[in-house]
Parts: structure tokens; C-alpha cells; sequence
């Protein structure tokens, strides 16, 4: 499936505005991610405009005398609308809009717009709407104010205004349908508990890739998948663009040595990631709470590689893994020529999953420190205990087997928990 989505999408154009007060840590870095964003929307960027200032607007967001600017700036290069790079108030989206007479986007309405369009899996789907409808709801509330001075001042439904009356229904249809999504999407979250529970019934180690978005999480998958004989209708879509997929993917690894392990390729993370699009892919993003080893994939040819890896440690501390252990992959290290690879120190290892370049040495550091909790054992099976030997041949590794007078001896390596589980047929 790599790069198999087809471009049916006509290009926008839009002018970027930004306002920098000095805070953000690299702003002009957070200007060219808006850009990629926006490409990423089907979006042409047409001009930008900044503006430096101690504190952004209140009411326009940029000052007062920079929205005259704006408005004839746009009308030069043609922009069809105006996209700001941060989360705008209902009030500086309404009163914006009316000066600059154009559809106005933030950040935030932006990243929404590429998951509504990324999304394939019904729950991707109910991930996204439910995110849609979180930030529409509070920007409803916030025009009731303005809305309900159309009205009389009476306490009763028939003396408020059609605006606030109209507003009050939408908010109640908003609220009914968030309530309807978040049932189905607990519906869709057991499934994949109980998908996860048979998973570790199995005693297979879980593994999750996780990093900023376009870091190379699917390549990684899909070149693992491909080199351990699942087949090419087992990868998923890949293609370099920010957030190509939205879904968790779970593979098995059958790596030869019967050391298999499940890989999940997760969403990719993002700086300025609206908080309730992380709470609305909760379920989706649990793949990573429950893995015994996080990949941390890093695009490593990326200048600002170094903020990409605090922004994904500060949202897997937000998801409650921050202590989960992991190796970090520094991927794309074949575009610096500083850097040998295949390269491994200790946790970390450089490699370049798109040219196959190190991903053989990465499985087995994958195994080193998943089956660390394995070890050596002997066992002594009863021949009427058939049940128990299938299962070590299924879960374990068979060292060694002996057909004796009292059963079958095995020599395994095996998950502790399943030495103390068969106990009684432990020996030597």
C-alpha cells in the first residue's frame, strides 16, 4: 500500500498569518509546519504575513492596524482563505472574518481538516467527528453572549432571541451526538481490549512505534512485515506526508526463531496537537500504553529533530508512558554524511528503514529486550499433558526434546511467568 492513495483533491489557496510574541521556542520553524500542514490539506500557500508583537490580540488576533494588511494582501495573491498558526477564540474567528471577508482557519480547525481526511477505519472515523464536534462545541457557547442581545430579556424559551434559540438547539444537537459517538467508540474500544487480552494471552511481547508524524513509523513496519514473510498485502499505506495514516496497525513479527512479537504502528505525534484530538484517538493511542517497548522513531535528517523527540516524550507522559522502556531510532541517517549506518549505541540505533539499511539489527535489539523476561528451562511433560507441550511449541522456544519413559523432556526458553505456571513439570 505504499504511497497507493490517489490525489483527488483540488488545491486551495491560502495565506498563512502568524503573529510571534517571543514565546515560541522556534517560531519560524512553526511557520514552515504550518506550511506542511497545509499541504498536507490540499492547501497552496499563496503568502504568509507575520507579525511580531508582545501579546497577540484579543480581538483580531494580529493588531488592529495589521487586519487592513491582511485583507489586501490576500486579494493580491488570490488566497481563497486565511489560515492562523494558532487556536483562534469564536470571538476572533467572528469579528476576523467579517473585516477580511474570508473563510478563516487556526491550527487546530487545520489538523482536524487532514484527519477528517485521512480517516478510512469506522474508528478513525468516530475518532475524528468526535474531535470536530469538541472544538465546534465550546466556540457555539462562546457566541451565545453576542447572539442573545438579538433577543428580549425575559427567562422564558419564547422571549430569547432566534439567534440564541438556534444556538441553544445546536448546542443540544452537538452534545446528543458526542454523547452517541463516545458510546459507539467504547463499543469499538472493547473490541480492541479484548483483541489486546487475547494478544497477551499468548505471552507475545507487544511492541509500539511511536515519534512525530512523517518520522518513518509505517516504512519501518512495512519493511518487517515484508522481510519476516507476511506479504505485501499486509503492509500499510506509506507515504511521506504528515499524518498519511490515522489508524493502529498491529502486525505479528515471526521473526524465525520463535521470537515473534506484535508491532503497532501508531498516529503519529505533532506539536501544537489540539488536546482533544489525544483524548478522542484515547482508544486508538492505548496500543501504547499497554506495549512492553516503545520504538521512538526519529527522523534524524530533520534540523529540528531534537524539539520533534520533546514533543513525542512530553505526549507519551501525557498518555501515562512516559516510563514504558524503549529504543530510540534514529531514522534517515543515510542523509547525513556524518553518520555510518547501520549505527548502534547502546538504546539507540541509526539506520535508514526506507533503503532496509539497519532494520535486522534493530529486530534483534527489539528481541534483546523483549525477551529478557525469558529464560532457560527444563521441563518434563507427562505424555497424557499433550496440551501443555503444544503450548510451549506455540509460545516458546524448544531448545531441546527428548521422548522419555515418563514424557516428553523439553529445554525451553520461555517467559518467566510460564516457568512458575508449569512448576509442577519443572526439572533439572
Amino acid at each position: 500500500m505504499r504511497g497507493s492513495e490517489e490525489n483527488t483533491y483540488t488545491y486551495t489557496k491560502v495565506l498563512l498569518v502568524g503573529v510571534d510574541t517571543g514565546e515560541e521556542q522556534d517560531f519560524a520553524y512553526s511557520m514552515e509546519e504550518l506550511a506542511a500542514l497545509a499541504q498536507a490539506a490540499y492547501k497552496k500557500v499563496v503568502g504568509i504575513i507575520v507579525q511580531h508583537m508582545e501579546t497577540a490580540n484579543k480581538s483580531f488576533y494580529v493588531g488592529t492596524g495589521k487586519v487592513e494588511e491582511v485583507r489586501d494582501y490576500a486579494r493580491e495573491c488570490g488566497a481563497e482563505e486565511i489560515l492562523f498558526d494558532n487556536t483562534l477564540s469564536p470571538s476572533q474567528v467572528r469579528n476576523l472574518g467579517s473585516e477580511l471577508e474570508l473563510p478563516i482557519l487556526d491550527r487546530t480547525n487545520l489538523i482536524l481538516d487532514i484527519f477528517a481526511i485521512r480517516a478510512r477505519t469506522r474508528e478513525a472515523k468516530l475518532q475524528v467527528e468526535t474531535a470536530r464536534l469538541q472544538y465546534m462545541l465550546p466556540r457555539l457557547v462562546g457566541m451565545r453572549e453576542n447572539l442573545s442581545r438579538q433577543g428580549g430579556t425575559g427567562g422564558s424559551m419564547s422571549n430569547k432571541g432566534a439567534g440564541e434559540t438556534k444556538l441553544e438547539l445546536d448546542r443540544r444537537k452537538i452534545e446528543h451526538r458526542i454523547s452517541e459517538l463516545k458510546k459507539e467508540l467504547e463499543e469499538v474500544s472493547r473490541e480492541r481490549e479484548t483483541m489486546r487480552k487475547k494478544r497477551g494471552r499468548s505471552r507475545t511481547p507487544q511492541v509500539a512505534l511511536v515519534g512525530y508524524t512523517n518520522a518513518g513509523k509505517s516504512t519501518i513496519l512495512n519493511h518487517l512485515v515484508e522481510q519476516y514473510g507476511a506479504g505485501r498485502e499486509k503492509t500499510v499505506l506509506e507515504k511521506d506526508m504528515l499524518f498519511a495514516t490515522l489508524d493502529t496497525n498491529v502486525r505479528c513479527i515471526h521473526t524465525g526463531d520463535r521470537k515473534p512479537f506484535f508491532l503497532a504502528d501508531t498516529v503519529g505525534f505533532l506539536h501544537k496537537l489540539p488536546h482533544n484530538l489525544v483524548q478522542a484517538f484515547g482508544s486508538t493511542l492505548e496500543e501504547v500504553v499497554y506495549a512492553d517497548l516503545l520504538i521512538h522513531v526519529v527522523d534524524y535528517s530533520d534540523p529540528h529533530h531534537r524539539q520533534q523527540m520533546e514533543v513525542t516524550e512530553e505526549t507519551l507522559r501525557e498518555l501515562g508512558a512516559g516510563d514504558i522502556p524503549r529504543i530510540v531510532v534514529y531514522n534517515k541517517a543515510d542523509r547525513c554524511p556524518e553518520v555510518s549506518i547501520p549505527k548502534r549505541r547502546e538504546s539507540r540505533i541509526y539506520l535508514s528503514a526506507a533503503g532496509g539499511i539497519g532494520l535486522e539489527e534493530l529486530t534483534e535489539m527489539i528481541k534483546e529486550v523483549v525477551y529478557a523476561s525469558h529464560e532457560d528451562t527444563c521441563f518434563l511433560v507427562p505424555y497424557d499433558k499433550g496440551n501443555v507441550v503444544s503450548y510451549f511449541m506455540e509460545h516458546a522456544t524448544v531448545l531441546e526434546q527428548e521422548y522419555r519413559e515418563s514424557g516428553v523432556w523439553l529445554r525451553t526458553n520461555c517467559h518467566k511467568g510460564d516457568t512458575e505456571k508449569y512448576k509442577e513439570f519443572r526439572c533439572g
